[in-house]
């Protein structure tokens, strides 16, 4: 693998031609990570947006400590996180309305034919059943399961309890149509 530091150096340097090869070489990936923050396409084009703006202008930050892929995903994590604060009117207690059991229910099919079979979960049904998550639900699961941050460190990050954190990666598995996937959630 090629190393970023002649790239990282030029964008220090603040080299256009760099900025522009950074985002062609991370954006997709990052793309992928707001995915899962966020309920489409747009919203996650926004967030990665924002986050490249902050990325660019921290990079002078960057000391070469741990991964730079790393280290930019921290940065579209947080990004991420806070893009759904502003936005969304944070409520971990949302209710779950018909729209919601509408949307797990046109995986279910898709999602038992999986368990059926005991086949490897695809990453497409997996960020499908995830993305059909409520909002509050779907950013404390990612955080926890796909981030590994610890249910302190989420607490801290959204300013709720450790105890809601818990019960509400709880709730996010017991709401995924996939009984054999649960049972395996619950011992990471």
């Amino acid at each position: 693998m090629v190393s970023d530091d002649p790239l990282i150096h030029d964008c220090k340097k603040g080299k256009k031609q760099a900025f522009s090869l950074l985002y062609k070489k991370y954006a997709s990936v990052l793309l992928g990570m707001c995915m899962r923050y966020t309920r489409n396409r747009q919203e996650a084009e926004d967030v990665l947006q924002e986050g490249f703006i902050k990325i660019f202008r921290k990079i002078d930050t960057y000391q070469g400590k741990g991964s730079f892929e790393g280290w930019l995903k921290r940065i579209m994590i947080n990004t991420a996180i806070n893009y759904y604060k502003k936005n969304k009117k944070f409520q971990l207690q949302e209710s779950l309305d018909a729209h919601h059991v509408k949307q797990v229910s046109n995986h279910e099919e898709e999602a038992n034919v999986w368990v059926e079979r005991e086949e490897p979960l695809s990453r497409e049904l997996l960020l499908k059943l995830v993305n059909d998550l409520p909002a509050g639900y779907r950013l404390v699961f990612n955080m926890y399961v796909f981030e590994g941050s610890t249910h302190k460190e989420i607490a801290e990050e959204l300013g709720v309890s450790e105890g809601t954190s818990k019960s509400t990666v709880v709730r996010s598995i017991t709401l995924l149509p996939l009984p054999v996937f649960r049972e395996r959630l619950f011992y990471w």
